[in-house]
């Protein structure tokens, strides 16, 4: 209902911005009779409601700045119908505040169809493929199907909210890295236990790299991952996304150049134990022959973008091992399709390949961390 002073009855001689309540209902119920007055009433709800924003219950908001220009509609009217709208479906109307406005309504996550027991369900992939989209990777879409701050709700309202769906997604992703880690742990006790908090990635893009230096601004990732190993955050990578594009991979990416050279040193001083990780067969059918691609391409540890043209400073370019020296990342991945990710039996898949992956990351760490007399299995003298 409209509140107004007796000094607004007799003639509205103050501001009559300051005298009414912009959560009123009567703007649009007044007497033909009364056209003047209300279209003084209806003029002082605008200038107010600039610099307003509702809060309702399903109902996500933002500033309003650089949001309305004058003369686009009454917000008055866009208030009245929102508020119409929330109360058909329950949803109770909250006090406005300085600076405020109605941008959408939260979209919430199904209630069924999730997984259960560590299982990605079909939802996690449909929410992830959308951020495909470049209408969809941006603020104001994730708000609405993403996160809330909770100081952006009422402290009456925020326990009762149902959980948006980016946040659904993401509880059953940490669901499945729980499992995921137990199964780890079992395969490689050298991989501490840590909780999923402290290995999961953000789904917020790096600002200063991964924005700042490409043509895509989205904002946010497209895929979900988590990294394992025994300092807690490198090692073995396990990464979603739909598309048939999700992965587990495992090794040294672009190592420090200390790190580089004790892997190097020990290349030259004996490969043999590498050598022969990389040519098991098993390993070899998971993630392809030991040697570089014809075409460049991606190949075991072969076909990084960072991998060397010629051979590194002080190396003969026809040394034996010259396609391993040439190696800046030693890392090796597989790929699996959706149909293989929602499967019941995901993460019995994923324990067959980490068992074959375990030797190879144990070398890497040998080579990282021992000196070349130490870490190496073999006796043979450094070749020239």
């Amino acid at each position: 209902m409209v509140q107004e002073t007796k000094e607004a009855r007799s003639g509205y001689e103050s501001d009559i911005s300051s005298k009414i309540s912009l959560a009123s209902d009567a703007l649009d119920d007044e007497p033909i009779g009364q056209g003047g007055r209300r279209k003084r009433l209806r003029s002082a709800a605008s200038t107010q409601a600039k610099s307003t924003k509702a809060v309702s219950k399903g109902t996500v908001s933002t500033s309003s700045r650089g949001k309305r220009k004058a003369g686009h509609g009454s917000p008055a009217k866009k208030k009245h119908k929102a508020q119409a709208e929330d109360e058909d479906e329950g949803i109770s109307e909250v006090d406005l505040k300085d600076g405020q406005e109605i941008v959408g309504k939260v979209v919430q996550a199904p209630q069924t169809g999730w997984g259960s027991n560590g299982q990605v369900s079909q939802h996690t992939l449909d929410f992830l493929a959308q951020l495909r989209d470049p209408s969809c990777n941006e603020r104001e879409w994730f708000k609405l199907h993403g996160i809330c701050s909770s100081d952006s709700w009422p402290s009456r309202i925020s326990q009762s909210l149902a959980e948006p769906v980016y946040r659904r997604c993401e509880k059953e992703f940490k669901d499945f890295i729980e499992a995921f880690t137990e199964m780890l742990v079992s395969v490689d006790p050298q991989i501490p236990p840590l909780p999923p908090k402290d290995v999961v990635h953000r789904i917020y893009r790096d600002a200063s790299l991964q924005i700042r230096f490409s043509n895509d601004k989205t904002p946010y990732k497209t895929g979900l991952s988590a990294s394992f190993s025994r300092s807690g955050r490198k090692g073995i990578f396990a990464f979603f996304k739909p598309g048939d594009e999700s992965m587990i991979a495992a090794g040294a990416w672009c190592p420090g150049r200390d790190e580089l050279s004790l892997i190097r040193n020990h290349i030259l001083h004996s490969p043999d134990r590498l050598r022969e990780i990389l040519s098991d067969p098993e390993f070899v059918a998971n993630f392809g022959e030991p040697r570089p691609h014809p075409e460049g391409k991606r190949r075991s540890v072969f076909g990084h973008d960072d991998e060397l043209k010629t051979a590194p400073k002080g190396v003969d370019k026809h040394h034996k091992d010259i396609d391993l020296l040439k190696c800046r990342s030693l890392a090796v991945s597989r790929t699996f399709t959706d149909k293989q990710v929602l499967n019941t039996d995901f993460i019995e898949q994923l324990k067959n390949v980490v068992r074959v992956l375990r030797p190879f990351v144990h070398c890497l760490n040998d080579m990282i961390t021992l000196p070349v007399d130490e870490g190496s299995d073999s006796n043979e003298d450094q070749t020239d």
